[in-house]
C-alpha cells in the first residue's frame, strides 16, 4: 500500500510499504479520509520521540473509512461499514480509564502518534481501541471527510463542557482557525448571546463571517477596549484560548464579568508554559479557569450525532482536498494558515 511515513523533523515520505497484517482480535479499514491538524504539523516540523531514519511512523489521528478485514474474535463489527475511529487509547485499568476518561490516561496512546495513522491507504486499529468502542459506525448521511473532522471537533466538545456556555452568555473565542470556529459554532448552539471571534488574520476573520453572518469578527486591536464596547461594559461570560499564546491567556483575566469561565484550549510551547496570572482577578471576580485537552470517547460520538442530526454543520470548514501523492503541498498549505481543513482524499 501507499502511506507517508515520517522519517525526521520536516522528511515525510510517500512510498510503498507492506499492508498493516491484523490478529484475531484487531481491525483493518481501508482509509477514505485522513485530516491535517496543528498536532501534525508540529509533528511534521519538529519530529516526534522515537522516530527516526530506522524507525518512521505513518501520521495522521483525523481519519475515516471502510472496515476492510475483522479479526475473528471481533464482534459486532463486519466487513464494508463505513466508519469515524477516535484515537486515542487509554490502559483500560486506571482510574480515568474505569471513568470514561480514556484520554486522560496516563499511559494514553493515539493512532498517528505512538501508533501508525491515517495518511495511508490502510490502517490497523488495535485491539485496545476494539474494545474501548473507539470504532463508531457512521450514518449514510455523512460523509467520509466529515467523520475525519470530527475528531478535533470531539476535542472542542471536551473543552465546550468545562466552561458551561449557557443560553445568553457573552463568548469570546480567541483564535479564528478551524478550532475557534468549531468553538463558535457550540456556542451558537448553546444559546450564546454574543459570539465574538478575535483573531489577528482579516482573511481569517473574513472565512468566519462567510461560515456566520451573526459572528461578531474582531480583528486584535485594544482587546479590552473592544471588548467592553461590545458588552454595554459587562464583560464576558466566557473567554476561550484557542491560540498558542501567552500573552493571551494573561489579558483575558481582564475582558470578564463577575463569575466569568475561562477555557485554555491551546496549549503552550514547553519554553513559554509559564504564565503570569494576576490571581486577584480571579479572587473578586470569582473567575473559574478551566482546561482541556483532546477528547473521549464519549464526547466523540456525541459531536458525530450533533453531525448526523444537523444541529452543527461542519462541512463548511473543509477548504481543500488532496490526494496521499500531494500531502507535502498539503502541510505546507496547512503551515501557512490558509484556509482551515485540509483533507486527504482517497478513492
Amino acid at each position: 500500500m501507499l502511506a507517508a511515513r515520517l522519517y525526521g523533523a520536516g522528511d515525510i515520505r510517500v512510498e510503498e510499504v507492506d499492508m498493516p497484517q491484523i490478529n484475531e482480535n484487531e481491525i483493518l479499514i481501508k482509509v477514505k479520509s485522513a485530516a491535517i491538524c496543528g498536532t501534525d504539523l508540529r509533528i511534521y516540523n519538529n519530529g516526534l520521540e522515537g522516530v527516526d531514519s530506522a524507525n518512521p511512523r505513518i501520521p495522521g489521528h483525523e481519519l475515516s473509512g471502510i472496515i476492510a478485514s475483522v479479526g475473528r474474535n471481533v464482534k459486532k463489527y463486519r466487513e464494508g461499514m463505513r466508519v469515524a475511529v477516535a484515537p486515542n487509547m487509554g490502559c483500560g485499568l486506571c482510574g480515568q480509564c474505569v471513568s470514561g476518561n480514556t484520554h486522560l490516561c496516563s499511559e494514553y496512546r493515539a493512532l498517528g502518534i505512538n501508533e501508525d495513522g491515517g495518511f495511508a491507504e490502510y490502517v490497523r486499529i488495535p485491539e485496545a481501541a476494539v474494545r474501548q468502542g473507539n470504532i463508531i459506525e457512521l450514518d449514510e448521511s455523512i460523509t467520509f471527510e466529515e467523520a475525519a473532522i470530527n475528531e478535533p471537533f470531539s476535542c472542542v466538545y471536551n473543552g465546550f463542557l468545562q466552561c458551561g456556555i449557557k443560553p445568553g452568555d457573552r463568548v469570546l473565542i480567541i483564535g479564528a482557525g478551524p478550532i475557534g470556529i468549531l468553538h463558535a459554532k457550540l456556542a451558537k448552539m448553546a444559546g450564546a448571546s454574543k459570539v465574538i471571534i478575535n483573531d489577528l488574520s482579516p482573511e481569517r476573520l473574513s472565512i468566519c463571517k462567510k461560515i456566520d453572518s451573526n459572528f461578531i469578527a474582531l480583528q486584535t486591536g485594544n482587546l479590552k477596549e473592544d471588548i467592553m464596547r461590545l458588552t454595554d461594559g459587562k464583560g464576558l461570560n466566557v473567554c476561550i484560548t484557542a491560540c498558542p499564546v501567552p500573552q493571551v491567556q494573561t489579558d483575558s483575566l481582564e475582558l470578564m464579568a463577575v463569575g466569568g469561565r475561562i477555557n485554555f484550549f491551546g496549549g503552550l510551547p514547553k519554553a513559554k508554559e509559564n504564565v503570569l496570572i494576576n490571581t486577584n482577578l480571579i479572587h473578586y471576580r470569582q473567575l473559574i479557569l478551566t482546561g482541556s485537552t483532546r477528547a473521549s470517547v464519549t464526547h466523540f460520538r456525541q459531536t458525530l450525532e450533533f453531525i448526523t442530526s444537523g444541529i452543527v454543520s461542519i462541512q463548511d470548514l473543509i477548504s481543500r482536498r488532496y490526494s496521499l501523492d500531494k500531502i507535502i503541498e498539503a502541510f505546507e498549505m496547512a503551515a501557512k494558515a490558509d484556509g482551515l481543513k485540509n483533507v486527504i482524499c482517497f478513492e
